[in-house]
């Protein structure tokens, strides 16, 4: 199926109210110069309310409404509720702006990189770090070099704190259920596989509170690891990733702007809409993020 045009300037809805999508969808949205913040809708009517006047734009009562305004769906939402309403938003030919996980499941996951497929939309996921700069641009780089031989990654969030108070994401029920292995292990692998090639096996143990530890192995022969957790100590909390090969000793280096990196993603995801070639961060990519993430997760205790 051919991919739906997209006008001179997409109108793009956002699903979703919580606090990712207050500091970081919203405001980009809204400050994207090369599309129009549509509307918005969410699970809870009084927050869809207050976040469309705070935006001077339309509130949705009902998903399918939005979809049939937009050109592009933007989600903020629980992996879980994002993935079939994804489906529907590819099946009314809208592009899909998606948040990570994808999904939980790799079946969920699997359901919307097909309906992206079947219905000749475009999408793009949001990780951060292949969005942010430097990052971004540093895991190019990488990408690019050959000959490595191993890479260690940590993402010890303190969103449930043992020892303070908790973050402004710790109201999100999928997060407390499903910690850091599927908050910020897309993150990890998101760099880990392109620059080392995909995952052939991974092993997965469980530590204290909610981390999980990841040993991979990747196509170019390549191990590495992956340390995640949001319930870290504040003190002891950071993120980093270290690569080591042939041609030396590369270290992630920090990013910032956030709200901007998003608006990268959009347009992204607007340049494979006009192009029809699949950005490499597409539904398919996340999808695949998924199903390492569920083989990991069950090996691990109950």
């Amino acid at each position: 199926m051919d991919t739906p045009r997209l006008p001179a300037r997409p109108r793009v809805g956002l699903l979703g109210t919580g606090p990712w999508a207050h500091r970081t969808h919203a405001p980009a949205l809204a400050a994207h110069a090369g599309s129009e913040f549509a509307g918005v809708w969410g699970r809870r009517p009084e927050a869809a309310a207050e976040l469309a006047d705070a935006y001077g734009v339309k509130v949705y009562e009902d998903p399918d409404a939005l979809f049939a305004d937009c050109d592009v769906v933007a989600f903020a939402l629980p992996p879980d509720v994002q993935a079939p309403l994804a489906v529907r938003a590819a099946a009314a030919g809208r592009h899909l702006l998606l948040d990570k996980p994808v999904a939980t499941t790799a079946e969920d996951a699997r359901a919307v990189a097909d309906a992206a497929a079947r219905h000749g939309v475009a999408s793009v996921v949001f990780l951060t770090l292949r969005f942010a700069e430097p990052a971004a641009g540093w895991v190019a780089e990488q990408a690019a070099r050959s000959g490595w031989f191993t890479a260690s990654a940590h993402w010890f969030g303190a969103v449930f704190p043992p020892d303070g108070a908790p973050s402004a994401y710790a109201a999100s029920p999928w997060r407390k259920d499903k910690g850091g292995l599927w908050d910020v292990g897309p993150h990890a692998l998101s760099v880990l596989i392109p620059v080392l090639g995909d995952v052939t096996s991974v092993t997965a143990a469980r530590g204290p509170s909610d981390v999980v530890q990841l040993a991979l192995r990747h196509t170019s022969g390549a191990a590495s690891t992956a340390v995640l957790s949001l319930g870290a100590p504040a003190a002891a909390a950071g993120v980093g990733l270290e690569l080591r090969g042939a041609e030396g000793v590369f270290s992630l280096p920090d990013w910032t702007d956030v709200p901007g990196a998003y608006g990268r993603a959009l347009d992204a995801l607007v340049t494979a809409a006009r192009t029809g070639v699949a950005d490499p961060r597409d539904a398919e990519f996340g999808a695949r993020l998924t199903q390492i993430l569920a083989q990991a997760e069950a090996q691990l205790p109950a």
